[in-house]
């Protein structure tokens, strides 16, 4: 079965400045809570290009490290950008990081679809705990960009 999350969240700032801030893989570390232990360990070094490795350690479980590398797919500077898990912990993910401008700022929409492994055991490992700690990320991140750059009223 596959997954989907879907996020909206509205922010003070300019497109260029959401752009500068999202399109950089190493604040990723900043809006991941730091249970995670996420850090990247390479191709964070460049401007976001299609065909851009990122490669990550992360713990998302029982703080068991695992590398995740992903791929930047597609890129539209200051309007989206999209990565897809090579190698990681889900059979599929593909993410897609749209930002459009709004009356006082800007809108940040995600849209992520993801499988896990193991068949049943995944169905029953997403009922369990999967779900609820993606809402977890995407709760954290939503409140440390608020913190960051404020709140559109």
């Amino acid at each position: 079965m596959i997954y989907k999350i879907h996020t909206k969240q509205s922010l003070p700032i300019s497109k260029k400045e959401a752009w500068e801030f999202l399109s950089d893989p190493n604040n990723l570390k900043e809006i991941t809570p730091n249970s995670m232990k996420f850090e990247v360990l390479s191709g964070a070094d460049k401007k976001m290009y299609a065909g851009q490795i990122i490669e990550y350690f992360v713990s998302p479980l029982l703080g068991i490290k695992m590398k995740w590398v992903t791929e930047i797919t597609h890129v539209i500077q200051d309007e989206y950008f999209v990565d897809e898990q090579r190698f990681g912990p889900y059979t599929f993910w593909h993410h897609k990081h749209f930002i459009k401008e709004i009356p006082g700022g800007i809108e940040m929409e995600d849209i992520v679809h993801y499988k896990l492994p193991f068949g049943f055991l995944g169905k029953l490992a997403h009922a369990v705990f999967v779900k609820s700690e993606l809402q977890k990320i995407f709760t954290f991140r939503r409140e440390k960009l608020n913190q960051l750059f404020g709140e559109i009223k």
